[in-house]
């Protein structure tokens, strides 16, 4: 069983940058595949960022490329997303969240997922 505990977010300004955290409570976690989501009140949980359990491998949602980049340090058992240039539209609960066998942007193929932290982007 892995835990995963978001840290990190906040209430900005548009054009602010925030770096959100997620501590593992594992060793192993170093093996899975992690991913970034959010979810916008009144809308459904969406993909944000993702990494390889490597982390030689990363890939964005459209909506967030050239501004969030994902990272993770092993020794740490911890992945970041620092978001740069934020906008009033990013604002949303983050979610982190673990996938043992794929590395895919499909929330239904994660296996464990964290409480969340609220970001908020004021205009």
């Amino acid at each position: 069983q892995v835990q995963l505990v978001e840290s990190g977010g906040g209430l900005v300004q548009a054009g602010d940058s925030l770096r959100l955290s997620c501590a593992a409570s594992e060793r192993t976690s170093r093996t899975y595949n992690m991913g970034w989501f959010r979810q916008a009140p009144g809308k459904e949980r969406q993909f944000v960022a993702r990494i390889s359990w490597s982390g030689g491998t990363t890939s964005y949602a459209e909506s967030v490329k050239d501004r969030f980049t994902i990272s993770r340090d092993h020794a740490k058992s911890t992945v970041y997303l620092q978001m740069n240039s934020l906008k009033p539209e990013d604002t949303a609960v983050y979610y982190c969240a673990a996938s043992g066998l794929k590395f895919t942007t499909n929330l239904n193929d994660y296996n464990y997922w964290g409480q969340g932290t609220q970001v908020t982007v004021s205009s």
